[in-house]
């Protein structure tokens, strides 16, 4: 039988990962409409850090193109563009549906369109399926079959990558479930859990991190509460923690494309159904607050001291939504950024891993080089890169003003290190 070929359509830390793992497999080609992204990649790099340009070399099988003529021949397209959410708060799904009206301009009988872009449950089924059929004009689950297969990467994570992570999967009918299946086994070396429909898998993954954000909304909210007891936070969870069954969650900004997202795809389908979703919208708003509550907890830190506001100068460290990684999507930095500005601060952002360009084109921030010594009022720690927790305090420090605030976020420092952390 011959093995088909597979075009990955977006190039992102979830296709190029996934594009890499099946290129020492079977013929696949890359896909992405960004003509500078795929000449990176051409040359062998990866601005997202997640592969090496070794890994991409020694995908033999793996070529990478922006024309959809070139993707014709394929029977198998998985599609892994971003569904980010809008302004308010509601999925953004512009970038499926051009997908998907791309992949239907190419899609011939007995092809397969397999979604991992992260949706509402019922998404695939109402919205992209329905493009398919009308740009290809062939009939579901009789000329084409769909799968879903929900992505797990963990941006940064080197201990857990693609292969290692059990991966969830789906298909339109049963055969084609067992098809989608056998797929993804021939590169995860985890294993995979075949979900008995589309709508389960995409359920599973939207709770995923919604889990994982009511949990750390908890936790922040535990910190509002220590902090007006007058107790450290971090000090109540190490206690708390010798029992075997704690969970093990920390204070912080939640960002980043996953857990500050999926939650809004879950809580629009609820709504749109006919139930209000409360506890899930309670740990989104409170999770979304914590950028203001750190300025605010930095200015009442300033203010003990006597130190002026208005024109002060502001150090914030980091500016990715993790730690040792350049991703800076949904970032909830920028809101302690806009915060100080708000107050008429100088605010220098000073992040290692950042790309400067992308950081500007984004959000408006000129993020420096290095930072001044001898220069800040205030200093917060926002992310903990590794670079920076092989900084000692008094290092970063010397960036400061003799009376100044240090506040670390991620604690990085003994709280007797610093003037206050969450």
């Amino acid at each position: 039988m011959k093995i088909k070929k597979i075009c990955i359509v977006g190039l992102g830390y979830v296709g190029l990962p996934l594009a890499i793992a099946f290129g020492i497999k079977r013929h696949v080609i890359g896909f992405d409409t960004n003509i500078e992204r795929i000449n990176q990649l051409k040359s062998g790099l990866d601005t997202t850090l997640e592969v090496t340009a070794e890994e991409i070399s020694n995908s033999f099988n793996l070529s990478f193109t922006n024309d959809i003529d070139e993707i014709k021949d394929c029977s198998i397209y998985i599609i892994t563009v971003p569904t980010p959410i809008d302004s308010q708060k509601k999925p953004d799904l512009d970038s499926l549906v051009k997908a998907s009206e791309s992949v239907g301009l190419v899609l011939s009988k007995g092809d397969i369109v397999i979604y991992e872009s992260t949706v509402y449950p019922g998404a695939t089924e109402e919205l992209c399926i329905p493009i398919l059929q009308k740009k290809s004009k062939l009939i579901f689950n009789q000329d084409f079959y769909c799968g879903y297969s929900p992505e797990r990467i963990n941006p940064g994570d080197k201990e857990h990558r693609l292969v290692d992570i059990k991966k969830i999967t789906s298909g339109s009918t049963p055969e084609i479930a067992d098809e989608v299946d056998k797929l993804y086994n021939e590169i995860i070396l985890a294993g995979t859990y075949k979900a008995d429909s589309i709508i389960i898998a995409e359920a599973a993954k939207v709770i995923e991190n919604t889990q994982r954000d009511v949990n750390i909304a908890l936790i922040n909210e535990l910190a509002l509460i220590f902090n007006k007891l007058g107790i450290d936070t971090q000090s109540v969870l190490e206690a708390a923690s010798t029992k075997w069954n704690f969970l093990n969650f920390s204070p912080g900004l939640v960002g980043g494309h996953c857990i500050g997202v999926d939650p809004y795809y879950l809580t629009y389908k609820a709504i749109d159904v006919g139930y209000n979703p409360k506890i899930i919208l309670a740990g989104r708003n409170l999770n979304d607050k914590m950028g203001s509550y750190v300025f605010d907890q930095v200015i009442r830190l300033m203010n003990k001291k006597s130190i002026v506001i208005e024109g002060s100068n502001i150090l914030i460290m980091g500016l990715t939504f993790k730690e040792n990684c350049p991703d800076i999507r949904n970032t909830r930095v920028v809101d302690i950024v806009e915060k100080f500005k708000e107050s008429k601060c100088n605010v220098d952002v000073y992040d290692p891993w950042v790309d400067k360009k992308e950081a500007f084109e984004e959000y408006q921030i000129q993020a420096i080089n290095a930072p001044i010594a001898d220069n800040y009022d205030a200093i917060i720690l926002a992310v903990g890169h590794e670079q920076f927790k092989k900084l000692s305090s008094q290092r970063i420090k010397s960036f400061a003003k003799k009376n100044h605030v240090l506040y670390d976020i991620k604690y990085v420092f003994k709280k007797d290190e610093v003037d206050g952390r969450l």
